[in-house]
């Protein structure tokens, strides 16, 4: 049995992929650790509170007393590190949370594995691990910087991160590969495309647009909305996740991306018409600092050499998030409130 000691599994994405390996991998046990900041969320995983393979620790990846013991007492063989402070808006406002959070606690996870996976811990010279161990670090697409109008993003591309969460998921994958050249610590590096589907936090661009036309409220589209990302649906990227842990080569960086560039005012006008809204409720709003106008992502690598391929089309992908969000109202309901409403005021108001 696999010890998968998932990071941010209260979050959309990890909360998904959580869900998604207990069910590809009834023999795995999953050990969820998550600092429940605004954006996790354990109703997300009611569901599975009862799997007897799952185990969930409330925990801030920056407390090393913290990871020692997780790593001690539930032998972690497994690394998936979600946890991070994402929301580009709002590493403008109060960039230093992004940069412990994901540049030091992502090092305070690798110096804990370094300890609990290396076969002779105090060899500073040994780089050979205990068999099947792995850490794995989900990164952004953003790390490239901004595309012109043609090209995509390939993995050799250099890093050049324009906003300061962008830059500290760059730091934090140089510390990847850095504690993988020095150390020999077994790992893997992805880099994703927006994701998008059920269960993501509403300051998000879909979940936003959905709930404020279900609630007749201003749509605030930045710019002349026509900023183009790469839209990968969460179980496509949790699928390519979960690919990249089996058969992914050590020490190797793979891109992913679902292959549907989009305009974001092009997504806002389909929600609109799915839900029989007027496009009267777009306010377009003065453009954030630094905001990237083009991703694309090559996914060629991870198709070729891994065999992965995305499964849904975005036209498909994003009916399916629409319905989810209109069957859990209620869940939006709770995750709007509070300092979310706090948060939202001052971003758009």
């Amino acid at each position: 049995m696999k010890n998968i000691l998932v990071t941010g599994g209260a979050g959309f994405i990890g909360s998904n992929f959580v869900k998604m390996m207990l069910d590809a991998h009834p023999d795995y046990r999953i050990i969820n650790v998550d600092a429940l900041t605004y954006a996790g969320n354990l109703e997300n995983l009611t569901d599975i509170d009862d799997n007897s393979n799952y185990h969930f620790i409330r925990a801030d990846i920056r407390d090393r007393t913290k990871m020692d013991e997780i790593f001690a007492s539930c032998a972690i063989d497994t690394v998936v590190n979600f946890a991070a402070e994402s929301h580009v808006d709002r590493s403008i406002v109060e960039p230093e949370v992004f940069l412990t959070t994901n540049i030091i606690g992502t090092q305070v996870l690798l110096d804990t594995t370094k300890k609990y996976w290396k076969v002779n811990p105090d060899d500073k010279y040994c780089k050979e691990y205990k068999p099947g161990v792995k850490f794995l670090q989900v990164s952004t697409d953003e790390v490239y910087g901004a595309l012109g109008a043609k090209g995509m993003f390939v993995e050799t591309m250099p890093l050049l991160p324009n906003s300061p969460y962008s830059a500290s998921k760059a730091s934090a994958d140089l510390i990847v590969r850095a504690y993988h050249e020095t150390f020999g610590i077994p790992v893997n590096i992805t880099r994703c495309s927006n994701n998008y589907g059920p269960y993501q936090f509403p300051e998000k661009l879909i979940p936003l647009m959905i709930n404020n036309c279900l609630n007749n409220k201003e749509l605030p589209v930045y710019g002349d909305g026509m900023q183009i990302r790469d839209w990968l649906h969460v179980s496509d990227h949790c699928s390519a996740i979960d690919t990249v842990l089996h058969k992914g080569l050590n020490g190797e960086v793979y891109n992913i991306g679902g292959n549907n560039e989009k305009a974001n005012i092009d997504i806002v006008k389909l929600i609109i018409k799915t839900l029989g809204k007027s496009e009267n409720l777009i306010k377009y709003v003065k453009d954030r600092p630094g905001h990237d106008r083009r991703y694309a992502i090559d996914n060629t690598k991870i198709t070729s050499e891994l065999g992965w391929e995305p499964a849904y089309t975005f036209e498909q992908g994003i009916l399916e998030t629409i319905e989810w969000y209109l069957d859990n109202q209620v869940w939006i309901a709770n995750v709007v409130s509070g300092e979310y409403t706090v948060y939202y005021e001052r971003m758009y108001l």
